[in-house]
């Protein structure tokens, strides 16, 4: 029989210290250390103009992080954008938390599987208000909202209309443009 072994944050962080994992692109989810594919071009331009639109909207009311991780209870990963509560300052020493997380993006091609069902779980554990994915191969905008016992109760998959993060209800974008 076969165990697998599980790592805590704290196990994760001494790697990252000790240099184990300096040469890898890899998070921590749920215990277990994941490899992360490069991005594609499409990816990266998708992924990098949502900030942008976000911090152009939001201006310096919070923090668009892009790439970077958060610190959750078994897991570290990186979403493509996360919108946090306060300023780098605040994160000098740390990554943000999920309290301080209101919006987690991952932006999805050939990861659609695995942001819809194991990130889906992470994020919806520790209570992420929103979930968005932006998945390229649709196209289309899945918006995950309500987190409960581990899942989203609430799932929007959206083509067109417009939209307005939980957190920010002032600001709208277009559908459209996200996905064009």
């Amino acid at each position: 029989m076969q165990t697998r072994v599980k790592w805590t944050v704290e196990d994760y962080h001494r790697m990252i210290e000790a240099g184990l994992l300096c040469d890898r692109n890899v998070e921590l989810l749920q215990g277990e250390i994941h490899h992360m594919p490069p991005e594609g071009p499409p990816h990266t331009f998708y992924g990098g103009s949502l900030a942008d639109r976000l911090r152009s909207k939001l201006g310096n009311r919070t923090l668009v992080r892009e790439a970077r991780p958060i610190t959750l209870s078994d897991s570290e990963p990186e979403p493509d954008i996360a919108v946090v509560r306060g300023t780098w300052d605040d994160y000098r020493y740390r990554h943000p938390n999920a309290k301080e997380v209101l919006l987690a993006i991952e932006i999805s091609d050939s990861s659609l599987a695995k942001d819809l069902n194991e990130k889906r779980i992470i994020y919806a554990t520790a209570s992420i208000p929103e979930y968005w994915v932006l998945a390229l191969n649709q196209p289309e905008l899945i918006v995950l909202r309500d987190p409960q016992d581990g899942n989203y109760q609430s799932e929007a998959r959206l083509q067109q209309g417009s939209i307005s993060p939980l957190a920010f209800a002032d600001i709208t974008f277009s559908i459209r443009d996200l996905l064009n």
